[in-house]
């Protein structure tokens, strides 16, 4: 399922998977369903990505 998260006053969506950042839901969701199926980033999808998650940061569960 994906998260929204708010930027700069926008809404974003974002993979919970691979942590990128989408506008519209639908592209976040895609983005998702790719990951969990095949565990890698579709290029064609994450070409519409607008936000990237700081690598360094520590997620916690």
């Amino acid at each position: 399922m994906v998260k929204e998260k708010r930027v700069n006053n926008k809404s974003l969506f974002l993979c919970e998977m691979c942590g990128l950042g989408y506008l519209e839901k639908e592209t976040a969701e895609k983005c998702e369903e790719w990951c969990k199926k095949t565990g890698t980033c579709s290029i064609e999808i994450t070409k519409k990505a607008v936000y990237l998650p700081d690598p360094f940061q520590k997620t916690s569960k």
